[in-house]
């Protein structure tokens, strides 16, 4: 772990030191009798107009995602615990930049997310799978589909936040962050959630199903391949990703519920390149490579090999160390509120983005808040240059304009940039 915290994204920093001073199942009727208007009704963000005259029957809103008992919850937790087991975190050898990255995010999701890019086998995907251990418990309103959080209002679904203006106690429940993979192959309803027309025209019911969206909201979406994703499906996650509520149109109805997620998306980049809108909306890029050194390499073969020999016992081998990570990132993100950040260091970040001519703010955003992220993993409460120089690489290496011309790599150009405008 150690070897996580002081790593820099770029080789650079180890020879150039630095020197600075010091939801229920629950159905709301309608009631309309014919030639009647009764304005318009919402339900989990659904909002239906009665026209006049057209109603000759009660309509009935249902959401289809019911609520979850508790021996239902149980059953769930039982399932996750005979699934395919997943190689620990802890375990992985090597690849300290992508790791930061990726703990930096759980510390803090208003970073907004990791774009891994590198070459094939690798460990990619492997590496942000590791991450379902150490995923922190958050609450969120018992049998909500959206994951809702009982005290921020940003966060919740329509059907939640009316039930606590009415003043009613919702049942709260603790459970761990969402991780959902969004497949390549995934269409649009199921990502975005559908309504059941053949319900509504069988049954007079008008039923929304939530989709891979509503299931990640103050979760992860991860997308494997994320450079070979369809359009249609990157401009989805444009558009929730922009505004952090996803909206469905269908049949003229209406549903919009919270999907504020981090966005983790890995790939090649020989298989093709990432749309800049798209690429912009990641806040951290980690480049990866292949390791180079043969008793690395063979390191890795032996684990890997001890892993698929026995999971359990080779997880049970990593169990401490799981452990002593977990609580670290507990530790982080409850003191990260009280981590400061000095004027003047803000006023450099803002003046290396303006210099390499990035677009926007979200690079200053960001950077801010992956150092005091990275402060926070340190045990510290004030953000040092070191901290500001270990992340900036990843923060802003994405966000610059592409130079077909150009040989040296982005990275570099930042650390460069970096050197000049700190020392």
């Amino acid at each position: 772990m150690a070897r996580i915290l002081g790593t820099c994204s770029t080789a650079i920093l180890a020879s150039r030191p630095l020197s600075f001073p010091t939801s229920k199942s629950s159905v709301l009727s309608l009631p309309s009798t014919p030639g009647q208007s009764h304005g318009r009704k919402f339900y989990g963000g659904i909002g239906i107009p009665a026209k006049k005259g057209r109603s000759q029957f009660h309509v009935a809103v249902t959401n289809v995602a019911t609520e979850i008992s508790p021996a239902e919850q149980a059953q769930k937790l039982a399932s996750k615990e005979s699934q395919r087991p997943v190689y620990p975190f802890s375990a992985v050898v090597g690849q300290d930049e992508m790791k930061l990255c990726l703990l930096l995010n759980v510390i803090d999701p208003k970073i907004g997310g990791v774009m891994i890019m590198g070459d094939r086998g690798t460990g990619k995907s492997t590496i942000v799978r590791s991450l379902v251990d150490l995923l922190p418990q958050i609450e969120v309103v018992a049998g909500d589909p959206f994951n809702s959080d009982p005290e921020d209002p940003e966060s919740m679904g329509m059907e939640v936040r009316e039930s606590i203006l009415k003043g009613d106690k919702l049942p709260v429940m603790t459970t761990k962050i969402n991780m959902v993979d969004l497949p390549l192959g995934a269409t649009e309803d199921r990502v975005c959630g559908t309504i059941d027309i053949e319900k509504a025209l069988t049954e007079g019911v008008k039923a929304f199903e939530p989709g891979l969206l509503a299931k990640a909201n103050r979760g992860i979406l991860y997308v494997d391949e994320v450079n070979l994703l369809d359009d249609h499906l990157v401009d989805v996650l444009l558009d929730s990703a922009a505004s952090g509520w996803n909206t469905v149109e269908r049949e003229g109805i209406s549903i919009s519920h919270p999907a504020r997620f981090i966005l983790i998306g890995s790939g090649n980049p020989e298989e093709g390149e990432l749309r800049p809108q798209l690429l912009d909306r990641f806040g951290m890029h980690a480049q990866v490579g292949t390791v180079r050194d043969a008793e690395l390499r063979v390191k890795i073969v032996e684990e890997r090999a001890r892993f698929d020999k026995n999971p359990k016992e080779f997880r049970d081998s990593y169990k401490a160390e799981q452990e002593k990570l977990q609580q670290q990132i507990g530790s982080a993100r409850s003191s990260l509120g009280s981590v400061e950040i000095d004027h003047d260091l803000r006023v450099k970040i803002s003046k290396v983005c303006a210099e390499l001519n990035v677009d926007g703010l979200r690079g200053d955003i960001v950077t801010n808040r992956a150092a005091k992220a990275l402060a926070a993993l340190k045990g510290r409460d004030k953000v040092t240059p070191e901290d500001i120089a270990t992340v900036i690489p990843n923060c802003l290496r994405h966000r610059l304009r592409k130079d077909p011309l150009e040989s040296i790599d982005s990275g570099l150009l930042v650390i460069e940039k970096f050197y000049e405008v700190f020392s």
